[in-house]
């Protein structure tokens, strides 16, 4: 695992969906990179997967569930050879297959097609259950938001996935404590999951807590794989890379002027 690298390649990343949200006047900067270093760990360094054969019925599975996050998950299949990176500049643009959510087949690598919060894991939770059934060491990884795990469905798919033993379902929680910024409220003032690991244990759930920002530990936790369900629920910054974007509850909904798109890139340089 090369730390220095995978550092370099998040933060080209995130060099991306800067740009990518400027020019289309889009919005979602702050949650794309606070999930940025976990995309980057999965497709550099986890996952079992082979960008010239995206159907590989070997291959393991990753499914975005916070769907909204949807630039950060362009930018590394792009950067990762799933498809040109010159196609990124059709992001936003009118009839493109780059969605502002990620739509199942219209690119190389995009699962499923999500958006709506908390059915990615049920998603997940179907996939793992019929590969385990056929027998394939493909692995799944569900990347969530923390907003979204105050949805019943998540919690049905955690009751089923903990009840059927689905040991190749990771969960990764982009844990960033902002939920919305239409009203700047962290997530626990939403609907306070605390205490969130003991929880998804009572589940029948493995669970490791780190820095999601820290891509030794993301690494390490990723690459675990034991008799049950795994959830890592993963400390991360809204907004990370970019100081006056972090922890800033606006930026899940609103797009960089020229001035803070040209103050973004020279920070991430």
């Amino acid at each position: 695992m090369d730390l220095e690298k995978l550092s370099t390649r998040a933060k080209s990343v995130r060099r991306k969906i800067i740009e990518l949200v400027y020019q289309a006047k889009a919005s979602h900067v702050g949650c794309s990179l606070s999930v940025t270093d976990i995309l980057v760990a999965l497709y550099f360094e986890v996952m079992n997967i082979d960008p010239k054969n995206p159907n590989d019925s070997d291959r393991d599975r990753m499914i975005l569930s916070k769907g909204h996050s949807i630039s950060a998950l362009y930018a590394v299949l792009a950067a990762r050879g799933f498809f040109p990176e010159e196609k990124l500049q059709e992001y936003g643009k009118d009839n493109t297959s780059l969605a502002s959510h990620g739509v199942r087949g219209a690119v190389p690598g995009i699962e499923v097609s999500t958006g709506s919060g908390g059915h990615g894991l049920s998603l997940g939770a179907g996939m793992a259950l019929a590969l385990k059934g056929a027998k394939s060491n493909a692995r799944v990884f569900v990347v969530s938001g923390d907003g979204e795990m105050a949805e019943g469905s998540a919690w049905e798919a955690i009751t089923f996935a903990g009840f059927h033993e689905l040991s190749n379902i990771t969960l990764v929680i982009d844990h960033n404590n902002l939920q919305d910024g239409q009203d700047g409220l962290r997530a626990e003032e939403v609907l306070d999951l605390n205490p969130f690991a003991d929880k998804l244990r009572a589940f029948h759930w493995d669970v490791e807590e780190i820095d999601g920002h820290n891509f030794e530990e993301l690494v390490t936790a990723m690459n675990k794989k034991g008799e049950r369900p795994q959830a890592i629920i993963a400390s991360t910054k809204k907004g990370r890379g970019v100081s006056f974007m972090e922890d800033e509850p606006e930026w899940h909904g609103k797009s960089p002027s020229e001035e803070e798109y040209t103050m973004a890139l020279k920070e991430l340089s």
